[in-house]
């Protein structure tokens, strides 16, 4: 056994585990770490905020499927990365968080930045370590196991402490046998159960969400969907589970009050909801208790056991989805099932767009963006409206936070993302208080080369809670804001910069942000009150 240092142990690891890229901020803290980093053949991306840069790593992972790996200093520059790691745990993303830290023994007589991190990230995370140098590799292994779920539950972050002489401190060379993780599988008798309600099923709908996207269940939700006509509701980052073309897709939901006066009465009505997958994590306070297990027929595929209280279910199956799907289907024949294909019209009217404002910018993007292009969404009242707007072909190629549901996101996932698919296209939608939360990353895309494309709704306003607030009848306070030049500011950090302001002139702008050589920012001008009604 020769020796190595405990951080190229640790680098070592994740590189096995597909890491190949890290984002964040440096410190004299984690130098050593980012040496290793980069010798293990992880590249670092310099980032100009921890938050973005964890939200660039999750960007990322949404590509490779690899791990998100962020990399902070001690004391302040971890903390800068509280919003985006909680986060990662509402949105169940597999992210590994590196933090420098102080000796144990320094910080006995020494002050200075000296912080208990792992203290402040225990409630946020699945699992915190400090590195030991002995087992570093162990360690490593552990965390990428407990982060991507493999060793039970649903994916999330996880902390790994590195103290400065840690990091330098020899640590064994070899690898690390990783065990063969055993999935679980619907018992005979379960099985039998749920084969019987789908051939009696008339009034079958499936409900799919986070887990079926970790499990790359989508065709076998296409398999199973076409073989019995069953509807297909997903969350919103279930959208593309079954492109949202086909005939018994209907989307996504869970914010809209308007989508859910649709989609709702379909699981009242039903005599069978399968819950493929579906983390209720994204969803809103109406799509508790919607269906009854007392009177329906309810079967909840999930990764985790149902401790949300949520819903409720007849059978309960912590298993994969895809392959528990088709094992239900299994010898199961089609029957004669209802048609709610009037539903989904009416579903796609009432999101209609108008002759200009943020539904019109939503089509036209769409429109002109080709197939396989990857969309990244910012919170507020243009996300509920995109997200039932934007028709996806494949899962992940609309990312945001629906868990946590932070502000300040987009921006950086469609860095992240683009990084890691060059010859994609990828596009960036915010409002205008969540782009100027972030605005100095534009520095990154420039650095980085990315000619990706950010279209930022401009109404000087935080639109949906100034809805929310009108709608209770409230004056109006703390949410109008001045006008920002927003072309401008793109042009400043070195992007092609341009104001629209009808559907021409975006179109135009945003057939050519796509074949650029840098980053554009369109800035969409659009009224204040141009949600009234819409989502």
């Amino acid at each position: 056994m020769t020796s190595l240092r405990a951080a190229d142990a640790l680098a070592r690891r994740l590189h096995a585990a597909g890491c190949r890229r890290a984002f964040g901020m440096p410190g004299g803290e984690v130098l050593t770490l980012l040496d290793a980093l980069g010798r293990a053949g992880i590249e670092f991306v310099l980032c100009h905020h921890e938050n973005a840069a964890g939200f660039m790593a999750e960007g990322a992972h949404h590509v490779d499927g690899a791990p998100a790996i962020l990399v902070a200093t001690v004391g302040p520059g971890a903390m800068n990365g509280v919003n985006v790691v909680a986060n990662a745990e509402q949105d169940r993303v597999p992210m590994i968080v590196l933090t420098g830290c102080v000796d144990a023994a320094e910080a006995e007589n020494y002050t200075h930045q000296v912080l208990d991190h792992r203290a402040v990230f225990a409630p946020i995370t699945k699992a915190t370590f400090t590195l030991v140098p002995e087992v570093a590799a162990v360690q490593v292994d552990k965390a990428v196991r407990i982060a991507t779920g493999a060793a039970g539950g649903r994916a999330g972050p996880v902390l790994i402490d590195v103290p400065i002489s840690v990091a330098d401190a020899p640590a064994p060379e070899g690898g690390v046998e990783r065990p063969a993780t055993a999935t679980g599988a619907i018992g005979a008798g379960a099985l039998a159960s749920a084969r019987g309600w789908l051939a009696e099923a008339r009034r079958p709908i499936m409900l799919a969400g986070l887990d079926a996207v970790r499990d790359d269940a989508g065709p076998a939700i296409r398999a199973f969907c076409e073989a019995h006509s069953v509807p297909l509701v997903t969350t919103y980052k279930g959208k593309g589970l079954l492109a949202e073309d086909h005939p018994l897709s209907l989307g996504g939901a869970g914010l809209s009050p308007k989508a859910d006066g649709h989609l709702l009465p379909l699981f009242r009505e039903s005599d069978l909801v399968i819950l493929a997958g579906y983390d209720p994590i994204e969803m809103r306070t109406g799509w508790r208790e919607v269906w009854n297990p007392e009177s329906q027929n309810v079967i909840d595929i999930a990764h985790d056991a149902n401790l949300h209280g949520m819903h409720g279910a007849t059978l309960e199956v912590i298993a994969p989805v895809g392959e528990t799907l088709a094992a239900i289907s299994d010898g199961v024949e089609g029957g004669r099932v209802w048609d709610v294909s009037d539903r989904r019209t009416a579903l796609h009217g009432a999101f209609a767009a108008e002759p200009w404002g943020p539904g019109a910018v939503i089509e036209v993007c769409r429109e002109v963006c080709p197939p396989g292009t990857i969309a990244t969404v910012d919170s507020g009242a243009h996300r509920i409206l995109l997200s039932q707007m934007w028709a996806c072909d494949a899962p992940r190629t609309l990312l945001q936070s629906t868990g946590l549901c932070t502000m300040g996101c987009a921006l950086p996932l469609a860095i992240g993302a683009k990084r890691a698919a060059p010859d994609r296209a990828v596009v960036g939608f915010m409002g205008d208080a969540g782009f100027l939360m972030v605005a100095g990353e534009l520095a990154s895309a420039k650095a980085l080369g990315l000619p990706v494309v950010f279209v930022v709704f401009v109404d000087r306003s935080l639109a949906l809670i100034e809805l929310k607030q009108r709608q209770r009848q409230m004056p109006n306070a703390g949410v109008d804001f001045g006008s920002t030049d927003h072309a401008a500011v793109a042009r400043a950090f070195g992007g092609h910069g341009v104001t629209v302001r009808h559907r021409d002139g975006l179109r135009a702008a945003m057939t050519a942000a796509l074949a650029g050589d840098t980053f554009t920012l369109i800035a969409a001008e659009i009224d204040r009150m141009a949600y009234d009604g819409r989502i």
